[in-house]
Formats: structure tokens, sequence, C-alpha cells
């Protein structure tokens, strides 16, 4: 379980510069549904530089983040974001009910049981617990090259072989997962389960940007990561220097029942 593993989680606030520029956002839509009751407080799960945060803040949300690296929370507060340095497990609410409370791409770091239990602790009656997480597709003419780089330099890594060209399976799955943890936390009504279709443009550069913020590659040895990045960019530069993504945004979202 990926939450048995937390420093991998907390090796993010290594680079949280580079992380907060490079990573993947979320589209309009999802934080259009988020907000779709108008929640006047919430609080970000993982928030890590604050990326989900600032979305929502941009919509008139007042937003606290939780997060357990110091040094992710420190450059969030210098992005305006209120933090609270804690695991979300052990993170206290202090009879604070909030309208919303947001996890992206973070909820698989946390024990999803005791997660959901906090959730519900920190929702007013109503409020809404919303979990998601980017679902990638590496094109076809790129999917094979990266495969093979893959697999030479981490022959090992059968998640990340899995995972290197779609991570739609793994997130349905996480997705999927999180519905039945909130269902046997209880005090939540029925999950309701969401997608958002997209599609984003990478240049080569873009791309060799976002490889160092990806997990399986974070705490990659200087040395060792340069040759990924070489090797990555030459594939790229094969096929014309620039490609398009498929993401779908897989979201699990659940109301706070009185009580």
């Amino acid at each position: 379980m990926f939450h048995q593993h937390r420093e991998m989680a907390e090796s993010y606030g290594a680079d949280a510069e580079r992380y907060d520029r490079a990573r993947t956002s979320f589209p309009p839509a999802l934080i259009e549904a988020i907000t779709s009751s108008a929640p006047a407080t919430a609080v970000d799960v993982g928030c890590g530089t604050g990326v989900v945060a600032r979305l929502l803040q941009e919509t008139g949300c007042q937003v606290l983040g939780v997060e357990p690296d110091e040094r992710s929370a420190t450059y969030a507060r210098s992005r305006g974001l209120d933090v609270e340095v804690s695991t979300f497990e052990a993170w206290d609410p202090a009879g604070r009910l909030f309208d919303a409370v947001v996890a992206g791409r973070t909820w698989h770091w946390i024990d999803p049981l005791a997660g959901a239990a906090k959730a519900a602790t920190a929702l007013r009656p109503g409020g809404r617990l919303t979990i998601f997480w980017n679902a990638s597709e590496t094109p076809r003419e790129l999917a094979q090259a990266f495969l093979e780089i893959n697999r030479r330099m981490f022959p090992e890594n059968t998640t990340l072989l899995k995972n290197s060209t779609s991570t739609f399976e793994s997130c349905t799955r996480s997705v999927t997962k999180a519905g039945d943890n909130i269902r046997e936390a209880g005090g939540f009504a029925e999950p309701e389960f969401l997608r958002f279709d997209w599609e984003r443009t990478y240049t080569r550069d873009e791309w060799l940007d976002v490889l160092p913020t990806l997990s399986a590659y974070t705490r990659l040895p200087s040395g060792r990561r340069d040759e990924l990045l070489a090797d990555m960019g030459d594939a790229i530069d094969t096929h014309g220097g620039s490609f398009r993504m498929r993401y779908a945004t897989l979201a699990v979202a659940a109301t706070r029942t009185r009580g």
C-alpha cells in the first residue's frame, strides 16, 4: 500500500518549485463540480505546493492546506495558502467544520479508512468529500519508446512498467477503492463517480520538466535521472519534438450525512 511508504510522498518537497511549475494541473470542469454548491471553506488534503488549493481560491473559497512535508508547506505559504503541517490522519480539526474536503492525487498516500473517517469529522452535514486523480495515456507513437526506456532502466519495477504508457487502469482502481472505503467508513451518502476528459500538448522540454516530479523518478540519483531525461528527450525529438497526452480526471465524491 502506498500509504505505508509515506517517505515517497514527502520526497516531492525536495524540489517544490519544479513540482509547482511543472506538474500537470486539473481541468476547469472538475473545479466547477467541486464548487457547484459554492463552498465557503475547504480543506486540501496533502496540499503540496498548493496546486489544487489555488484553483479553489480563485473561485472565492477559503482553503486550508494539510501537508506532511514542511518544504512543500513553506512553498505553499509563500503563494498565499494557509497550511498546517501534519499527516491527514493525525491532523486535528479542533472542532472546525468545513464545506469541502478535497484530495487531488494524494489519497493513495493516506490510510484510506482513517482518511475517510477524518474527513467525516471535518465536514459539516451536507459538506462534500472529493477524491481525484489524473489518468493519462501516452500517444501510440511514443508509448513503445517510453516503455523500452523504462524497461531498460527499471526492469524490476513492475508497477512502473505497467503504468509507463497508461495509468487509466490504476487510477480507475484507486477511485473505485476510495469509494469502497468511504462506504466502509460511514457518515457519507452513496459515493458518486465522475470523469472529465481533456488533453494537453507537451513540448520536449515541458515533459522533461514533468518527469522528475513523478513518484517513480523523484528519488533517482542525479546520474540516473540525467540518463533518463536524455533518453526520453531523444524519443520525443524522434517523434517531432512534442506530443499530445490524453487525460481523464477520475473522481469520487460523497456528501456528509447528519449524525
